[in-house]
C-alpha cells in the first residue's frame, strides 16, 4: 500500500454565506414595487371639484369612501353610489357604515369619518340624501373630497 490513500472525494457543500443577502434583496423588491389594494372603480372616475382651503385627513385607516358618479354602462343615466367594490343605492348606505363599524374596535368608532367623493357634475339631490342617511345612522363626521387649486378665485 502506499504512505497516502486516496479518500472519496464528493460533491462539495453549498456555500449559504449569500443567501441573506438574496433573501433581503428580493424582501426589499417585494416593498418596492407592491402596491396597498385600491378599490377598483365601476364608475367613471369622478371629476372632483377645486377647493383653496383643503386638509388633509388624519387616521386614513378609519376613512370609509362613498363614491358618486356616472356609470360607465351608458344604458344607465342618473347618479351611481359606490362604495368598496360594488354599486349600492342610497338606501344601503346605512347597512354600509354599520357593516364598516363593526370591523372596528369600539374606542376607533368615534375617529371614524366618512369621505364622499362626488363628481362635481353629481346631483346635489343625490348628495343630500346620502347625508341624510348617514345623520339616521350618527356617522356626523363627512368629508368633501376636492382637488387642490392654488389660483382658485373666488366670484365673492
Amino acid at each position: 500500500m502506499s504512505k497516502f490513500s486516496k479518500k472519496k472525494k464528493g460533491l462539495p457543500a453549498i456555500s449559504t454565506a449569500s443567501l441573506p443577502d438574496i433573501v433581503f434583496m428580493l424582501l426589499f423588491f417585494f416593498m418596492v414595487s407592491t402596491t396597498m389594494r385600491q378599490t377598483d372603480l365601476i364608475i367613471k372616475k369622478p371629476d372632483l371639484p377645486m377647493a383653496s382651503e383643503v386638509k388633509k385627513l388624519e387616521h386614513k385607516s378609519l376613512v370609509s369612501t362613498i363614491y358618486v358618479g356616472k356609470s360607465k354602462d351608458k344604458r344607465i343615466s342618473g347618479d351611481e353610489i359606490q362604495v368598496n367594490d360594488k354599486i349600492i343605492k342610497v338606501g344601503d348606505i346605512i347597512s354600509f357604515i354599520l357593516s364598516e363599524r363593526s370591523q372596528r374596535k369600539e374606542d376607533e368608532v368615534k375617529y371614524m369619518t366618512t369621505s364622499i367623493k362626488a363628481d362635481k357634475k353629481a346631483s346635489v339631490g343625490t348628495i343630500l340624501d346620502i347625508k341624510d342617511q348617514l345623520r339616521d345612522v350618527n356617522a356626523l363626521k363627512v368629508s368633501f373630497s376636492t382637488r387642490r387649486g392654488d389660483n382658485f378665485k373666488s366670484n365673492y
